[in-house]
């Protein structure tokens, strides 16, 4: 059974999140840790449950899913894994984030590129990868239909969509990802999204004011 632990990190109030099971083994997906002490928070909860991170990956590599990754790479030695479409997305990181105030930010190299049907295995635990382009050009989900769970990354919020004003965004793409791909597990599929609350499609399906299919 695979337990979920989000925490939410930096200025853009991010979702990071760990999943693990009884095996002790983890997945880090997304670390949005950039304060030092938004990197304790997230290594005392991996001390405390005597966790062991197998596993970085990014659903795609805007700055405020990625401040934590070189932290995170380091701190457990861990490969980075993103989609094998947005490794421009991920680099260009680094030209912009002292813009946004981040002049400590670290980039860091991704290792291992995926794509969708990929398997993403940790302990007695699968995650499946889909890809879900709109919000980012390279931009994937992981989930896991046995227990109807979604890292959903920033595709789809309660009540909202992900943005799509940024470089690579294409909104009508993103609209398509969800509705053709997406929305085709069932309704009690739980979204946890990259930013806010966690949703299920059935939820988001019936009253989404931007991709309601009922």
């Amino acid at each position: 059974m695979i337990k979920i632990k989000s925490f939410t990190f930096n200025p853009f109030q991010e979702n990071t999140y760990v999943l693990y099971d009884d095996s002790k083994e983890a997945v880090i997906i997304d670390p949005g840790c950039y304060e030092q002490s938004e990197k304790e928070v997230l290594i005392k909860f991996i001390s405390d449950n005597e966790l062991k991170p197998v596993k970085l990956l990014n659903t795609h590599g805007h700055i405020d899913h990625v401040l934590g990754n070189s932290f995170v790479k380091k701190e457990f030695d861990l490969k980075l894994t993103i989609g094998n479409k947005d490794l421009e997305t991920l680099e260009s990181v680094a030209v912009y984030a002292a813009n946004y105030g981040f002049q400590m930010y670290e980039p860091a190299v991704a290792d291992v590129f995926i794509e969708e049907g990929d398997l993403i295995n940790f302990g007695q635990s699968q995650l499946k990868v889909i890809f879900l382009p709109g919000h980012a050009p390279g931009h994937l989900a992981f989930y896991n239909t046995e227990q109807n769970i979604c890292i959903g990354g920033d595709v789809l919020f309660e009540g909202s969509i992900g943005r799509t004003d940024l470089p690579g965004g294409d909104f009508d793409t993103l609209i398509n990802s969800i509705k053709s791909k997406l929305f085709k597990f069932a309704d009690e599929m739980v979204v946890y999204p990259g930013h806010g609350n966690s949703t299920t499609l059935g939820q988001e399906k019936h009253h989404n004011p931007f991709c309601a299919i009922y």
